[in-house]
Formats: C-alpha cells, structure tokens, sequence
C-alpha cells in the first residue's frame, strides 16, 4: 500500500483520462508485471467507498511512474480522472496475475485491444520488446476519436486499426481485421466481453495460443469478498483478482 503523488493527469477526450502517480516518499516502485492491476482509493467521495480496480497501463523505469489510464464510468473514476497535480492517492499495488511473457525473439505476437480494454497492452508490449519481440496490436474502438494512445503504441510497434463507423483503420468489428489473416504465436487480448470471446474463437480455429484479461467487478481484489468470482472449464470457481485477471483460454469454458 502506498501513497502516491499525480505528477500528471491528461485529458484523452471526453471519457478517458490518464494518471501518472510517483511514490511519494520516492520509494522505488516494487517490481510489476504486464497485466497486474493496482486497486485505488477515492478519497473524500460521499457515494464511492470502495477502491477502483485499474489496469497498470505503464511503468516507467526513468521517472519512477505508474500510469492508469482510467475511463470515467461512474463517481469513483470521474473524481479519479479530476485528479490535480500534487494530489496524493492511496494505492494498492501490484495486484492479480499478469501476462504470459516467457516469448521467444523469433515469436510473432499479436495484442488485441478493444476501448479502454487497450490500457494493459502497451506495458504489455513494452515488455515484449525488452525481450527482443516485434509485438504488433490490433485496436478497436466505435469511432477514430476514441483510439486510444495511438502514439504510444506505435513506439513500440506496428498497428492495426478498426472501428465500427469506418473511421480509422479498417470498418468492422475487430475480429473482422485483416490482421487475422495472418499467423501468430500468441494472440493477447483485453476488452469487452463479446470481444474476447470472438477473438478467442478465431484463437482457437487457428489452433493459436491466447491470453485474455477479465475485467470482472472487483471490491476487494485480495480474494476475500468473492463477487469477481469466475467458473473455469473445469468447473471450478476461482476469483480473478488473484487467479487473473489473466488467464490462458483454454482455462475456461469459452
């Protein structure tokens, strides 16, 4: 648990915003892997009283900075997203189980995201570059303004696009991209439900291994209040906050 400061907090249109938070009795932050989750308190709200579970989305080793990008769905984000510089919130942190990283440099790895489903993936494919990957993302949003963080992402490596109205990228559903046609090793993916479902059915007729991160609700994100709770294929229930959020599809009864 830790205090930590906003060093930086950017409006990404009407809906998103992004935190940069530091340590702020400039401890080094503790080692977090691509997909954990960090659970945030709301200080000082008469209607959230519960932490928020947010995808790390970035970690930066020269600043010592975390960030969250964080889309306003109700009092709790929208006060998280009007966060000033200076401010101190109170973190929980790292959180859950991340990623599957153990890659090999020849591997070809595609990361799809879908909304703010994006937020895991670019720590993910920085991760993946560190080890010696030319990881590609394949993004899905409703429209071109609602791509998120296109810059950052094409840092790291090649993009693909899709949105629903034609936008950006190509027009379509995500699982509709072109980028499909081709073959990867490993197939990452987080975003709404309906999503990861299809792109781990086009995962599995392509006999390709696939990663997907849950975004069940979460109070606790230690195990101990049971509402993240999902059935695996086997017929065991496991919570997500602590078996996940990342979990191989072939975990589960998809």
């Amino acid at each position: 648990m830790l205090d930590m400061t906003v060093t930086g907090n950017t409006a990404l249109g009407s809906s998103y915003g992004l935190l940069k938070l530091v340590p702020t009795d400039g401890s080094k932050l503790p080692p977090i892997k691509a997909g954990q989750f960090v659970q945030v308190e709301v200080a000082d709200s008469k209607t959230t009283y519960l932490r928020r579970p947010i995808s790390v989305n970035f970690v930066d080793d020269k600043s010592n900075s975390l960030w969250l990008l964080v889309r306003k769905a109700g009092d709790g984000t929208r006060n998280l997203t009007a966060a000033v510089v200076g401010q101190v919130i109170n973190v929980i942190l790292p959180l859950g189980r991340g990623f599957g990283t153990d890659v090999k440099a020849t591997d070809r790895l595609l990361l799809v995201g879908g909304g703010v489903g994006v937020a895991p993936l670019l720590y993910l494919g920085h991760v993946l570059r560190q080890a010696g990957c030319e990881p590609e993302f394949l993004l899905g949003a409703r429209s071109a303004n609602d791509l998120l963080m296109l810059d950052e992402f094409e840092r790291i490596g090649r993009v693909y696009c899709s949105t629903e109205d034609g936008t950006a990228g190509e027009k379509g559903l995500i699982t509709g991209n072109s980028a499909f046609d081709g073959h990867y090793d490993r197939i990452y993916c987080c975003g709404p439900m309906p999503m990861m479902k299809a792109v781990a059915a086009v995962a599995k007729e392509k006999k390709t291994d696939c990663e997907v991160s849950l975004e069940n609700r979460m109070a606790c994100g230690l195990g101990a209040c049971l509402c993240c709770v999902e059935k695996k294929a086997d017929g065991h229930n496991v919570c997500v906050c602590t078996d996940g959020p990342v979990f191989n599809t072939k975990e589960l009864p998809w």
